[in-house]
């Protein structure tokens, strides 16, 4: 995060604009808009600026003195040194300054506004594309509607009394999301304001002061945030507590709630944080506290990721839970490599299957997995990469078949290695990739190459 976003407070303070031009005429209605009195100065100011209340218009060359008394500054000329000066004076004297259209002497960027007031979104990109950002607001200005503020002004004068009637905190958050979330907000937005009161008064009498806890298990893809689906955002961002594995990527991670309790519970290779009975019990236990869980999982909860175990635990304990499929790495990581797990002239079936060690060996039906037009994905099969090629290779596979690792797919650290059942032990050995991992095997792997333009680019 490049600059914190704050709103400042400016209702009856000093602002004072050097510039009274086109440029600080609309700076200074902003600054006006926020209810603050605005000192202009400049040799020559819009007459139209000048006549607006509130504004103090002193026609002067800038000096050090016009920053008396300010809270704030904005340098808007079109001389680059005045700016540069005026900044330089600002920051001696510890006033935040914004030169406009020069992010390098600001000391706080002005961001492109949505006005739903009193709901309030900013845009920035620290000044390095403001174009971007407007573009940005333009495309929010759609997706919220002009009336929000009626429901923002409606939460705002009820703060107080739903306070009052719903005292725990947590219980006091679940009660709000349903009244935004649901028929009153949309009572509210369509302009019967008394109509939502009345089912506000509705929902206090219905409220049994009981807290209920869920747990939400959720895929969360194979890494790329852009994978999420738009109902394990939505329930991200209402959990209390975020419990989430290794496999889950840091982006993903701070996509939910920021204020949520997060647990790490990660599983690597012969490093468990914390066994899968205690995960299982972890989540009970936060459940019944009455807190809203989400559990993150890489990729899809139910393709080798354990949540058919925790599921049974929270519904032998009569935990209500929701699960919300993610895209599982096999198909999120294929498609990113370039690789369809099928495809008419190369694999008519597709088989995914667990590769991991367990005393040394490697226990998988090699015989189902060796049959000809087939695609094998195998999960967390990297450490046994030797007795996966030797045993296909016994059991009937031609040695000459394609196979492809594909380290940490669809994120910024995707690698692709490829090579046959007989090479590619050796090249893992000098390539050395990085767990997670992912291994294709078939023909389908070929087509990397004649697609390697076209597949999407992890960012």
């Amino acid at each position: 995060m490049d600059y914190l976003p704050i709103f400042a407070n400016v209702r009856n303070r000093l602002c004072v604009v050097i510039g009274g031009g086109e440029i600080g005429k609309r700076k200074a209605g902003v600054l006006l808009e926020a209810g603050a009195n605005v000192r202009v100065v400049a040799p020559e100011i819009d007459p139209a600026l000048s006549a607006l209340s509130n504004v103090e218009s002193i026609i002067s060359r800038f000096e050090a003195q016009h920053l008396d008394g300010a809270m704030l500054v904005i340098a808007a000329t079109n001389d680059r040194a005045v700016n540069i000066e005026v900044s330089k004076l600002a920051k001696a004297r510890n006033i935040p300054v914004n030169v406009v259209d020069d992010p390098e002497y600001c000391s706080f960027i002005m961001p492109a506004i949505m006005d739903r007031s009193p709901l309030m979104v900013a845009f920035s990109s620290g000044g390095a594309t403001p174009v971007l950002t407007r573009m940005m607001r333009s495309k929010f200005e759609s997706l919220i509607p002009y009336n929000y503020k009626l429901l923002a002004t409606f939460a705002e004068d009820n703060r107080e009394l739903v306070k009052t009637r719903v005292t725990n905190p947590p219980k006091r958050r679940i009660f709000w999301e349903k009244a935004l979330e649901g028929e009153l907000a949309e009572k509210v937005l369509s302009g019967d304001v008394a109509g939502g009161q009345a089912m506000l008064e509705q929902m206090f009498v219905e409220e049994d002061n009981v807290l209920h806890g869920e747990v939400y298990l959720v895929g969360a893809g194979p890494g790329d945030p852009d994978l999420l689906t738009f109902k394990a955002l939505r329930l991200m961002q209402k959990a209390d507590v975020v419990v989430y594995d290794y496999l889950v990527s840091q982006p993903i991670v701070d996509m939910t709630r920021r204020d949520a309790e997060r647990i790490f519970v990660g599983k690597k290779r012969n490093d468990h944080t914390m066994r899968q009975e205690e995960i299982n019990e972890l989540l009970v236990r936060l459940a019944k506290a009455g807190k809203r869980v989400v559990r993150l999982k890489g990729g899809d909860p139910f393709i080798f990721g354990r949540g058919g175990e925790e599921i049974e635990t929270l519904a032998a304990e009569g935990i209500p839970f929701q699960v919300v499929p993610g895209i599982t790495a096999a198909s999120g990581v294929a498609s990113y490599a370039g690789i369809p797990l099928t495809h008419r002239d190369y694999a008519q079936s597709c088989m995914f299957v667990t590769g991991h060690l367990k005393d040394g060996t490697m226990n998988l039906d090699w015989d189902a997995l060796a049959r000809p037009k087939q695609t094998v994905v195998v999960y967390m099969g990297l450490h046994g990469l030797d007795i996966l090629c030797r045993e296909l290779v016994n059991h009937g596979m031609p040695d000459n078949t394609p196979i492809a690792i594909v380290q940490q797919g669809t994120t910024p650290n995707q690698r692709v290695i490829t090579g046959t059942l007989a090479t590619l032990p050796a090249i893992a050995e000098r390539e050395k990739p990085q767990a997670p991992t992912l291994i294709i095997v078939g023909g389908v792997v070929t087509l990397r190459d004649k697609l390697a333009w076209f597949h999407p680019k992890p960012v």
